[in-house]
């Protein structure tokens, strides 16, 4: 088949002189040829613990040694070992409600998993309690628990933050509570997961909805449906022994079953005063357990400071090298190639590695190139580093994120993701301005995509961090243009066979946002301030407690 590639020459972006020579190198041609590589077949969708991940790996460190980059790992490696252990659960699920069996079909309807190291997970007859969102939130006087006792029982939950009406106007969402339209962590399924297991839950089931979710089902079936991942640590004895979801017809046909109206509960979850409701059902797990050990692989590359005393400063690049991998049970195409996500932005981090070798002189601080693994099965690469740095995070000056890149051409915008949270914001406006662009927030917050990256490990242990992604607004097409396709990728393309690279993509947009990253790095690297998480964060006082504990 052969690619016709639209590679428009355009007008150099404005560059400081210092890094010219390194911004002008970033070229389409190249992240082409990294893409086609890294989300080929013979890549097998690049799935951690796979043959798909050796040459992976090893394609990342051949290019960082013809770059001339220095090992990453200080034992003299680029490689960080991770310690996974892989799960692939086979679950028998019986849930009776109004006295009958409720049938579904898995993983179609119904996904149900464990993460626990252990062979079998069984869960027979438990309660099931409704407790609207799973949230527990002192700041806004919230508790969905109510102090019922959850434990040993099966819990349902609704998917992202309660989309709470403004009392002043009940077209809008109350920005004052959970951020309005924006998703707060309490949203995510993780932090939904990880409080059932506080509160001793023996399984906790979400109900999925397409629009609070920002995905469509499909996602959760490739993603979870499939082998799981955890680090290999005490913590995951800590657990929810079962974990699943429902989609939203299932759940309605449920709760109907069981005597309850759906949109009723679901309405009545909108309320500070809302108290765990206990349905007239019960629900068996047993759930088996395939066990294996990975020692999946973080790559990490160093351009070495040319201050002498600044060198042992450090700002991160990252972008995660994993994708889903390969299904056999799949009929025709099984290779989940994963072209947008994250082959993009594994080939960014790649021609930013190779653009800075191009400077006449280093920054003056060092400036690592992380390649991260296990982000597709909860930021484990990330996470893993964050809690087993390489270097001091003490001395680590910034995290720059990159997870997909603009491939549909220039936007006048570029959007950061999780907007006014750090200063590195004000450090990008200068090299946005010279770009005759602008900065605007994310245009769709209700996805919650601050939280789905590997940049959301950094900031968890306080390091400022800065994920941009794509604007919307784009030179030379149709008002809506940027939504549409945004949109397209989510249904047609997101976690599924089909993000393969695509004959129509075109990469002026995406080099220009890579400029950008350059600029922003190599302006701390090179700076003579710390970035800094601004008022309000609920990052700063992390950063802040973890440099004064390292005050002599």
């Amino acid at each position: 088949m052969t690619l016709s590639f639209c590679l428009t020459h355009w007008a150099a972006s404005a560059a400081s002189p210092a890094i010219s020579p390194a911004s002008e190198s970033i070229q389409a041609s190249q992240l082409l040829s990294h893409i086609q590589q890294l989300a080929s077949d013979e890549f097998e969708g690049r799935g951690p613990g796979t043959r798909g991940e050796e040459l992976t790996v090893r394609y990342l460190i051949n290019q960082f040694k013809q770059y001339g980059l220095k090992p990453g790992n200080p034992d003299g490696s680029f490689i960080q070992q991770v310690t996974l252990n892989g799960v692939s659960s086979e679950a028998n699920v019986a849930i009776t409600a109004g006295g009958k069996k409720l049938e579904f079909a898995m993983p179609g309807d119904f996904i149900a998993t464990s993460l626990r190291f252990q062979p079998e997970v069984k869960v027979t007859g438990s309660d099931v309690v409704f407790v609207g969102y799973g949230i527990v939130a002192p700041e806004h006087g919230w508790d969905d628990y109510k102090g019922v006792d959850v434990r040993g029982k099966t819990i349902v939950m609704l998917v992202n933050d309660p989309p709470i009406p403004d009392p002043a106007d009940a077209s809008k969402l109350d920005g004052s509570m959970f951020k309005g339209n924006a998703m707060t962590y309490y949203g995510r399924w993780t932090y939904k997961y990880e409080m059932a297991a506080a509160k001793g839950a023996a399984a906790a089931l979400i109900v999925h909805e397409t629009g609070p979710a920002g995905y469509p089902f499909f996602v959760l079936i490739s993603s979870h449906a499939r082998e799981n991942f955890d680090l290999r640590s005490d913590e995951n004895a800590k657990r929810v022994p079962v974990q699943g979801w429902m989609t939203l017809g299932k759940a309605q046909e449920f709760f109907k079953q069981a005597g309850r109206d759906f949109a009723t509960l679901k309405q009545s979850a909108l309320s500070k005063d809302f108290k765990p409701v206990t349905l007239d059902a019960k629900a068996s797990f047993s759930i088996a357990n395939k066990m294996r050990a990975v020692d999946s692989k973080n790559v990490v590359a160093k351009l070495e400071g040319s201050d002498p005393k600044l060198k042992n400063e450090y700002v991160i690049y990252t972008a995660h090298w994993d994708h889903i991998g390969r299904n056999e049970k799949l009929e025709g195409d099984q290779i989940f190639n994963g072209a947008l996500d994250n082959a993009s932005g594994t080939a960014g981090l790649l021609e930013l590695a190779e653009a800075y070798t191009k400077l006449k002189t280093p920054p003056k601080r060092s400036v690592l190139f992380l390649a991260v693994t296990a982000e597709e099965k909860g930021l484990l690469g990330a996470k893993y580093y964050a809690e087993h740095p390489l270097y001091p995070l003490t001395r680590t000056l910034a995290n720059v994120n990159m997870d997909g890149i603009n491939t549909w051409g220039r936007t006048r915008d570029i959007e950061v993701i999780g907007y006014g949270n750090s200063t590195l914001e004000d450090i990008l406006q200068d090299a946005v301005t010279a770009q005759q662009r602008v900065i605007k927030p994310d245009s769709e917050p209700e996805k919650g995509r601050f939280f789905r990256s590997d940049h959301f490990e950094f900031a968890k242990v306080g390091v400022p961090a800065i994920y941009l992604k794509s604007g919307i607004d784009f030179i030379g097409k149709p008002e809506g243009f940027g939504k549409q396709k945004s949109d397209e990728y989510t249904e047609r393309d997101y976690h599924k066979v089909s993000d393969e690279v695509k004959p129509d993509w075109e990469f002026s947009g995406g080099v220009e946002d890579l400029r950008l990253l350059l600029d922003i790095g190599w302006r701390v690297a090179d700076g003579s301030r710390w970035p800094e998480w601004k008022s309000g964060s609920e990052f700063k006082a992390r950063r802040e407690a973890m440099l004064k504990s390292q005050t002599p």
